[in-house]
C-alpha cells in the first residue's frame, strides 16, 4: 500500500521546494512569485521501507467564484480530501496570518490528519513565526528549512510513525496521537475516501501531450482520465508544470503528461514561462509516445513544424491529434488539407498517423487510443537480419549506390541494433561518402517494406573490417 500525503497552504509558503526536498528531485517549478504551482504535482518517496506518493497543491487562495484563483484553490482542496494526510505548511519569518487562520480552519473540517510543518525557519527570525503557530489549533509545529534541508529528516520520521500505525492497524485516534506525540492533530469526521488504486495488468505507456497555447490539452487529458484533474480555462498560459496522471485507459494502462503551452522563442520573455517550456522538453525526453495536438482553427504553422522535428530528433513515438474538431464545418475538404501539409512538410515522419478528437466532448478519443498502440508497437519493432540482408541484396540490385571517383561503394551487410527508435547499421566501404539523397532511398524503402511507418528511424553507416588490413607480410 502507498500512502498519499498532501503539501498544502497559502502561496508563496515553500510548498513546491518541500515537495522537491521530499521526492529528492527537482520536479516542480520554484520561483519568488507566489502562484506558480497551479496543477497537482505528484512524486513519491521512501522512508525505511514505506513508500509515500506526494501530492504539490497551488496555494490556498480567496477568489470570486469561475476565476482562475478559484479553480486552483477547488483542486487543491479536492486533493486534501483524496489524500490520507495534510502538510499544513506555513511561513515561520512571516508568522501566522488572516489567511493561514482561514485555511486552517478549512483544513480542521476536511481532513482527518493534519500535521503542522513551519518552514524557513532559519536564522532566529522565524522563533517568533513557530510560537505563533500554535495558535492555528493543528497541534505542535516540526521546525524545517526546506530550502536548506533542515529538519527534512524529522518530518520523514513522523510520517514513518504515523504511516507505520496504519500499516499495523493501530491508528486508534487519541490512542495514537499520544503515542505520536502533540504535533499530530486528528479529526473525526464524515470524509469519504477511496483507498483504491488505478488498476495495473501492465507497465504503464509514457505520454506526453504537446503543442501551442490553448490547443486544449489540459482539457483533453481531463477527458481520458474521467475527472478535472488539470486546471482549464480561456486564459493562455494556464498550464505551467509538466503535469502527470497515471489513467487505465479501455483496458491499458498510460501515464500522460500534460505540459505548457510551446510559443515560439522570440515571443518568451518571462522567466516562469521558459522554466514551463524547458519543463515540457524535459517531459518529452522522458516519455515513449508524444501527441502533438494541433487547433482545427489554427492547422499547422512553422511552431507546431518546430515541436514535431524537436520529437523526431529525441526519437519519440508520435502521434497528431487535431482537436476541437466538433468546431469545424467542412470536415471532409479539413482532413484532406491536413493530410496533404503533414506529407509535405513532415516527410522525415512519412505515414505518422493523424486523428481527429473533441476533447470536450470525448469524440475521437478511442481511436486516438488505437492510433497511439498501433505506433507504440512499431516504435518496438525489431526485424530479423536475414529479413534485413535479403531485402539489402534486392535495393542494391535494383537501385545500386553512385560511383565516387570511380569507386564503387559497397554495401555488405545490415542488422538492427536497437527499436525506441527502430535503429539500423549497414557496414559499407565508403561510409563518409554515401549522399544523403540514397540514405532517405533507403530509409524511406524500410518504411515502405516493413510497415514502419510514422516513426524516427536511424541509419547508422560504418566502414566494414578489412582483413587485409591485419596481414602480417612473411
Amino acid at each position: 500500500m502507498i500512502f498519499s500525503v498532501a503539501i498544502v497552504g497559502r502561496p508563496n509558503v515553500g510548498k513546491s521546494t518541500l515537495f522537491n526536498r521530499l521526492v529528492g528531485k527537482k520536479l516542480a517549478l520554484v520561483d519568488d512569485q507566489p502562484g506558480v504551482t497551479r496543477d497537482l504535482r505528484e512524486g513519491e518517496t521512501k522512508v525505511k521501507e514505506l513508500k509515500f506518493k506526494i501530492l504539490d497543491t497551488a496555494g490556498l487562495e480567496e477568489a470570486s467564484q469561475h476565476s482562475l484563483q478559484h479553480k486552483m484553490s477547488a483542486l487543491s482542496i479536492d486533493a486534501i480530501r483524496q489524500t490520507d494526510l495534510c502538510l499544513f505548511v506555513v511561513d515561520a519569518r512571516v508568522g501566522i496570518t488572516v489567511a493561514d487562520e482561514l485555511y486552517a480552519s478549512i483544513v480542521r473540517k476536511i481532513s482527518k490528519i493534519v500535521l503542522l510543518v513551519a518552514n524557513k525557519v532559519e536564522g532566529r527570525r522565524a522563533d517568533a513565526g513557530i510560537y505563533e503557530s500554535f495558535s492555528l489549533g493543528l497541534g505542535e509545529p516540526i521546525s524545517i528549512s526546506a530550502e536548506h534541508g533542515q529538519g527534512i529528516v524529522d518530518l520523514k520520521e513522523k510520517l514513518y510513525e504515523i504511516f507505520e500505525c496504519f500499516q499495523n492497524q493501530t491508528f486508534k485516534g487519541c490512542q495514537t496521537e499520544q503515542f505520536l506525540g502533540e504535533s499530530l492533530t486528528v479529526f473525526e469526521n464524515d470524509t469519504d475516501r477511496s483507498d483504491e488504486a488505478v488498476g495495473c495488468n501492465g507497465r504503464e505507456i509514457q505520454i506526453s501531450v504537446i503543442g501551442r497555447p490553448n490547443s486544449g490539452k489540459s482539457t483533453l487529458i481531463n477527458k481520458i482520465v474521467g475527472n478535472e484533474r488539470l486546471l482549464t480555462g480561456p486564459e493562455s498560459g494556464i498550464t505551467r508544470d509538466a503535469i502527470s496522471s497515471s489513467v487505465n485507459w479501455l483496458g491499458q494502462n498510460f501515464s500522460i503528461f500534460d505540459t505548457a503551452g510551446m510559443r515560439k522563442k522570440a515571443k518568451i520573455s518571462d522567466k516562469l514561462e521558459k522554466l514551463s517550456v524547458s519543463d515540457a522538453l524535459r517531459a518529452i525526453r522522458f516519455s515513449e509516445i508524444v501527441i502533438l495536438l494541433l487547433d482545427v482553427n489554427s492547422s499547422f504553422d512553422a511552431q507546431d513544424l518546430k515541436i514535431a522535428d524537436l520529437a523526431e530528433r529525441e526519437g519519440r513515438c508520435i502521434v497528431i491529434a487535431v482537436n476541437k474538431w466538433d468546431l469545424e464545418t467542412q470536415k471532409s475538404k479539413k482532413v484532406l488539407k491536413l493530410k496533404e501539409s503533414l506529407d509535405n512538410l513532415l516527410p522525415q515522419l512519412h505515414g505518422v498517423p493523424m486523428v481527429t478528437v473533441s476533447g470536450l466532448s470525448g469524440f475521437g478519443l478511442p481511436q486516438l487510443q488505437k492510433q497511439i498502440l498501433s505506433a507504440f508497437n512499431i516504435w518496438n519493432m525489431r526485424i530479423p537480419t536475414s529479413r534485413l540482408n535479403t531485402w539489402l541484396s534486392d535495393k542494391l540490385g535494383a537501385h545500386p549506390p553512385p560511383s565516387i571517383s570511380g569507386r564503387r561503394i559497397r554495401m555488405r551487410y545490415i542488422t538492427q541494433i536497437k527499436a525506441r527508435p527502430p535503429s539500423f547499421v549497414i557496414f559499407t566501404s565508403q561510409p563518409d561518402s554515401v549522399p544523403e539523397s540514397y540514405k532517405r532511398y533507403l530509409v524511406n524503402s524500410i518504411r515502405s517494406d516493413f510497415g514502419v511507418m510514422g516513426v524516427p528511424i536511424r541509419l547508422i553507416l560504418r566502414a566494414g573490417k578489412n582483413p587485409y588490413n591485419e596481414k602480417v607480410k612473411q
